[in-house]
């Protein structure tokens, strides 16, 4: 069944949005909640590990551009959650996921995890090595935006969201970004920004994430 792109959205629009009154009285907003998607790994990783670009018993590593994103996961008054699990999944280089439900044409990277378990430190901190990911089709007949989806878990409270990239071209078309505000998003929030790199020919990113409920 081919969805259109105006019923995707307007699915997209009952997911749960956060009240602006909600965190009146932190300083911090609320990372926004968003989907799953249909690519949620099948099988939670065995080990925990922050780098995706490392694959057990290969010597290669995978193609595309090497970042690193680092951050914090905070509370919305600014303390930090500490040991918050966080779970992350995206597609490689060329879009494709490693997820078998993934038809995408596009070809796996044998050197690329594509999945990773970590927690964040005592004082809420995290970091991931990984590749920057390609877009991909949508289900509506358009392109997805480069993104990383985020599940983090602290106590009884689950954040689902998606992080993606600054100046990109489809961010101004992508299904979900470009939907955001129309949706009591604030596509700010799910936005990483570009910081300087220490190491040479890898891409650095901040992102802090912020749970309404820790």
């Amino acid at each position: 069944m081919t969805l259109s792109r105006r019923t995707v959205v307007k699915c997209l629009a009952g997911a749960m949005a956060v009240p602006a009154a909600a965190a009146a009285a932190g300083t911090l907003a609320p990372t926004p909640q968003e989907t799953l998607g249909p690519f949620f790994p099948v099988r939670t990783p065995a080990e925990r590990g922050f780098d995706l670009t490392r694959v057990g018993g290969r010597h290669g590593r995978p193609k595309g551009q090497m970042i690193e994103v680092t951050g914090r996961v905070l509370r919305t008054d600014g303390s930090p959650v500490a040991k918050a699990m966080i779970e992350i999944w995206q597609a490689n280089a060329a879009g494709r996921y490693i997820n078998p439900v993934d038809k995408n044409p596009a070809p796996l990277d044998p050197n690329f995890k594509g999945v990773a378990l970590l927690r964040a430190s005592a004082d809420g901190a995290y970091r991931i090595r990984t590749i920057k990911p390609g877009p991909y089709p949508d289900p509506a007949g358009g392109m997805r935006t480069p993104h990383i989806h985020f599940e983090v878990t602290a106590g009884d409270y689950r954040l689902v969201t998606q992080m993606y990239f600054p100046g990109e071209p489809l961010n101004e078309k992508d299904l979900l970004i470009s939907t955001m505000q129309g949706r009591a998003r604030n596509p700010a929030l799910a936005t990483c920004k570009a910081v300087e790199s220490t190491q040479s020919g890898v891409m650095a990113y901040q992102w802090d994430i912020v749970l309404l409920q820790a």
